[in-house]
């Protein structure tokens, strides 16, 4: 089987004896690191064995999506932004191409001929394609317009002051301008813009954190303070799925749905599918919305999905699936079996409105 990338890929089977083998070629590529640069490289040295395991396993996760839906640039950008954060932190980069080379020979190897074919294939192809692309400037899903208190609002969460940022929050509620407008035009490129800065070690990990953490507390606050909307009747269910630890692009879309009238149940990060499965059944939403942060956990929300169907069978809700990985290449979404994608909250909330209005015309 092939796709529009004309790359392979894994049968079910083939897909469980990858992740079966994955510890494995970890363990495997570290060792062969560690004994060809070992005594050179410091970023493969004894003292960083678990960072080299920590950063395999990464590239085999995300190669999933090549694997799975045959789409090759999701784990190019990983590539390129890998590349990216190893220069901005002073570390080589000598054996970024050689351990997808020798990940490529592992699989070749220990796999089923036809399988380790599939596997060694994408791995060359991303490698080929992550090594032309280098120097070319990587496109990143872009934050909507900023207002003039972005960067007010920027400075200070990463000074972790609660009280500024809510005065700024305050302020654009006291010009008559929605939260949804303040979190699309204020928070979203604030958070965007210290995102950027991390990966150019600009900023630290502290800092980010701190900056999630104020955002929070100041968009519950800002919630209290909008007017209170008329219910539509309409419910939704919000869950990032597991994997995704990344919640407050979702708390946007729970507020959007929440003051246009829609009843909301918001679960948060890292919600285990049999966890969430159940909750739908329970509460028997109109829409399920699912967030993922990268393109390997759109496996998850094609798990999520099928387990729905087979669970609801016909009465299963529609699901939308957004965050940066569907912004980036929204065809994810179709590819795992969503009925929808949304690009920010606004969006999700107009997207979910149309299918239940197509629903109900039939």
């Amino acid at each position: 089987m092939t796709t529009h990338d004309e790359l392979k890929v894994l049968s079910p089977g083939g897909l469980q004896q990858f992740w079966h083998l994955q510890p494995d070629a970890v363990a495997a590529v570290t060792t062969r690191l560690h004994d060809a640069y070992g005594s050179r490289n410091e970023r493969t040295g004894t003292a960083d064995l678990v960072a080299c395991r920590e950063d395999l396993t990464f590239h085999l996760e995300f190669l999933r999506p090549v694997l799975e839906f045959g789409l090759l640039q999701p784990m190019v950008d990983y590539l390129l932004w890998f590349a990216s954060v190893q220069t901005a932190r002073g570390m080589p980069a000598v054996y970024l191409t050689q351990s997808l080379d020798w990940l490529a020979d592992f699989f070749a190897e220990t796999m089923d001929s036809a399988e380790a074919a599939v596997v060694a294939n994408a791995l060359w192809a991303a490698r080929k394609k992550f090594v032309d692309s280098i120097n070319a400037p990587m496109v990143t899903p872009q934050a909507p317009v900023a207002w003039a208190q972005a960067a007010a609002f920027e400075a200070a969460l990463l000074s972790g002051s609660q009280r500024e940022a809510l005065g700024i929050v305050n302020t654009c509620l006291d010009d008559d301008k929605s939260l949804i407008e303040v979190q699309l035009h204020v928070i979203q490129p604030a958070l965007y813009s210290i995102g950027e800065k991390w990966q150019a070690n600009l900023v630290s990990v502290a800092q980010e954190h701190m900056a999630t953490a104020v955002v929070e507390s100041v968009m519950t606050v800002a919630l209290l303070r909008s007017p209170p909307p008329v219910p539509n009747g309409r419910r939704v269910l919000l869950a990032c799925v597991a994997g995704n630890h990344h919640a407050i692009g979702l708390r946007m879309v729970a507020d959007s749905f929440l003051l246009s009238g829609w009843e909301v149940e918001y679960l948060g990060a890292n919600v285990p599918t049999p966890a969430l499965v159940q909750q739908v059944a329970d509460w028997k939403p109109d829409v399920v919305g699912l967030s993922v942060s990268f393109a390997q956990q759109l496996g998850t929300v094609k798990t999520v999905i099928a387990a729905l169907t087979e669970r609801l069978g016909a009465a299963r809700p529609a699901v939308i699936v957004g965050g940066l990985a569907v912004n980036r290449f929204n065809h994810l979404a179709v590819a795992a079996g969503a009925d929808a994608s949304g690009v920010d909250a606004l969006v999700a909330v107009d997207s979910a409105n149309g299918i239940l209005g197509s629903r109900s015309s039939r």
